[in-house]
């Protein structure tokens, strides 16, 4: 009876401390129709999307004779100017030749020129044996391979093509074969090549710069470099690429009027198929705005018609075969209108993101015909070069071959700085700079003001130690809820804090966590999980920019839309205000952030004006610092816009909410670690001007517990 009684003592203390232990915070658990969180985020903004391409699509259905397709172009040619950005003056190439490799029926030259000065372009240049005056040339532009130009498909493409008469100028892509831009200390790369990309890429994007720039003018520089040899028939350009290679034929295609016939190789599909399949790629496959301007990855091929051009696909290509169809359908209307609809061709195989013996032959006999070449398509069998044979440099590295190379970060670290410079004569010259910079945010983050009232459900209550955890979902800008935790004491003093937590409401809510000790300031806490975080971070897997477990992509799907992920969440955070202005006891109302949070909370406080005072616990000293450093943290681009540092930075947010009481706790740099005294007081010396030697502006540094510091202040 006693083993019994024991038993029984056992399980009721063991079901008491589990129960007590797994205390349940959650809210969208409960709600299953409402608790599919997967893709909230990347869901709203493909929702503003679909209905910008729906928009461009009705537009484009209307365009029916041939002044209204070249009229089109004009407009299309000005889009690009506007997403690419301004090209630098040519300058000289400074080409050099640094091998030569004797083949039957061809020379291989090794080569590399400057298509800026020093951003080195390694590339191997493929000569036919029997020349009989000049010949065409196609520039050849690689996909996403570590070893460049060297990789076994493109290789064989190359050879096929110099067999049958045509130069052949294949070229490195930034962030692979020779121009690797990111060592361990092995020297090995310690990214993939879209992630060589993405990864400055999206510095450059902060910049105000689409880095599509760079990898275009690469290639119009290639075409230059073709200009200059005597054995090239400038009449007859071609240009081709397979996979990434096919987004860079396309758009310097697209950019460049010298080339005469094009093909675009396991690429070519519509935003709307990409979105909803694989979604946005890496970054130079990104245009800034292009859907918020109806530009579509279709204008590419209708901006060149009548040109001749080949789209070359696969029904199992990562790129939608459906996508590639509806492309060539509305395309073929262009070239119609303009009266030639034999140059616009599509071959199609059976397979799945790969170079095939069909498509192979096609894209042969195209460049054979509009270049006027004529021969056998036939495929033919060739000898693979190994890699270090076509190294253009010494040790197979521009990096560690050339003095004082380039790369994109540091291309960009160079117009970053030139666009700050611009801002800043903005902020001495324009007396309404502060004034305008809450229209600047709504602009760059693509913010819009929600419509009120919204839906809020009441989904149960816990208690602990006195006070009350309420749950809710209240209805986000988009069709989804946002999850929302309220903690209340029991003598209720119409204190509210807002309180924003990067690792989710549940740690801050958590028993002795950052709220208990606020509900013991007398005050009530309210904590949402804001869409990327908590219960709404998502499983998005699309893409191919997932660094450091943050998924760029998303990122990436808000530049195209610009509807940023930072826009959506300081809409979240507007309806969160009036959800609990509309819940009773409220008399003021102080913001409270950690983390990345901070940058969000910062925007939402300048664009509505709805805090009494605000405090930022580590919170980003500047956007400017992920711009500056070469290894930043990319979980900070999911709070900034693009082109934020030409506009305004974090500062200037501080400086324009002048007289707020703002309290800021150990800001950090792009790499989160303590910044350094002296930048923060160089970098704050605006805000200290505006709020009168610092007396609403409180700083805290090398704080070790920031929780007690921030307690002090708010007392």
């Amino acid at each position: 009876m006693n083993d019994l009684r024991c038993f029984y003592l056992i399980l009721f203390f063991g079901i008491y401390l589990n129960s007590n232990a797994q205390e349940d915070l959650s809210v969208m658990d409960y709600w299953q129709f409402n608790g599919n969180t997967a893709n909230v985020l990347y869901d709203n903004i493909c929702s503003h999307a679909f209905t910008q391409i729906s928009e461009r699509q009705a537009y484009v259905n209307g365009l029916k004779s041939a002044r209204d397709w070249t009229d089109r172009q004009v407009t299309l040619r000005k889009i690009m100017e506007e997403m690419v950005g301004g090209f630098p003056p040519k300058t000289p190439l400074n080409a050099k030749i640094t091998g030569t490799i004797k083949r039957d029926g061809f020379t291989v030259e090794k080569l590399y020129f400057e298509s800026r000065p020093g951003f080195y372009v390694t590339a191997a240049l493929f000569l036919p044996a029997s020349k009989n005056g000049k010949l065409p040339a196609i520039v050849y532009c690689c996909g996403h391979s570590v070893n460049g130009l060297r990789q076994a498909g493109y290789q064989r493409s190359i050879m096929n093509l110099v067999k049958k008469g045509f130069i052949v100028l294949a070229l490195d892509p930034v962030g692979q074969g020779e121009r690797i831009q990111y060592f361990d200390a092995d020297g090995k790369s310690i990214f993939s090549p879209t992630h060589e990309h993405s990864y400055p890429g999206s510095q450059s994007f902060m910049a105000g710069l689409s880095p599509a720039n760079y990898f275009i003018w690469d290639g119009i520089r290639a075409v230059d470099y073709l200009l200059s040899r005597k054995e090239v028939d400038p009449a007859r350009i071609g240009i081709t690429g397979r996979s990434g290679g096919g987004t860079q034929s396309a758009l310097i295609a697209a950019m460049d009027d010298r080339i005469l016939a094009a093909a675009h190789e396991c690429y070519i599909t519509t935003f709307d198929k990409l979105l909803r399949s694989i979604g946005p790629q890496d970054a130079e496959q990104i245009f800034m705005y292009s859907l918020n301007k109806s530009f579509d990855i279709s204008d590419l091929i209708e901006i060149r018609a009548p040109k001749p051009l080949l789209m070359v696909t696969t029904t199992h290509d990562i790129f939608s075969i459906q996508g590639a169809r509806d492309v060539y359908g509305e395309a073929r209307n262009a070239y119609i209108a303009l009266g030639q609809p034999d140059n616009l061709l599509m071959v199609e195989d059976d397979a799945g993101h790969a170079n095939t013996l069909k498509n192979r032959e096609a894209l042969h006999a195209f460049f054979q015909k509009f270049l006027n070449n004529p021969g056998d398509p036939k495929d033919e069998e060739v000898e693979l070069f190994d890699d270090k044979d076509l190294w253009a440099t010494q040790t197979g590295q521009v990096m560690t071959s050339l003095k004082d190379a380039e790369t994109l970060f540091s291309l960009n670290e160079k117009y970053a700085a030139s666009v700050v410079a611009r801002r800043q004569a903005e902020k001495l010259n324009n007396p309404d700079y502060l004034s305008d910079i809450a229209k600047k945010a709504e602009l760059l983050t693509g913010y819009c003001k929600p419509d009120l009232p919204k839906e809020s459900i009441f989904s149960g209550r816990l208690w602990r130690d006195g006070s009350s955890i309420e749950k809710y979902l209240v209805k986000g800008a988009g069709n989804y809820y946002i999850p929302v935790l309220r903690l209340s004491s029991g003598n209720p003093s119409g204190k509210v804090v807002l309180l924003l937590d990067e690792k989710g409401k549940a740690s801050a809510a958590a028993n002795g966590g950052i709220a208990e000790k606020l509900l013991s300031k007398g005050y009530q806490v309210v904590i949402p999980d804001l869409s990327g975080f908590g219960e709404l971070t998502g499983t998005y897997k699309g893409g191919d920019a997932i660094i450091q477990g943050v998924p760029i992509n998303i990122w990436y799907a808000g530049i195209l839309t610009q509807k940023s992920p930072l826009g959506i969440r300081v809409e979240e955070i507007k309806i969160i205000v009036d959800f609990i202005k509309e819940s009773g006891a409220y008399g003021t109302l102080t913001g409270v952030a950690c983390g990345t949070l901070t940058s969000d909370l910062l925007h939402a406080a300048v664009i509505n004006r709805d805090f009494h005072r605000l405090a930022l616990i580590n919170p980003l000293l500047s956007y400017e610092s992920v711009v500056q450093e070469k290894n930043y943290l990319p979980k900070y681009l999911m709070s900034a816009p693009a082109g934020v540092i030409g506009q305004y930075d974090l500062p200037d947010l501080i400086t324009a909410l002048t007289p707020l009481n703002i309290c800021l706790l150990n800001p950090v740099n792009a790499l989160d670690q303590p910044a350094d005294s002296d930048l923060i007081e160089t970098i704050l010396k605006d805000a200290g001007k505006e709020y009168g030697n610092w007396s609403n502006l409180l700083i805290a540094t090398n704080e070790e517990d920031v929780y007690a510091k921030l307690y002090q202040w708010l007392e």
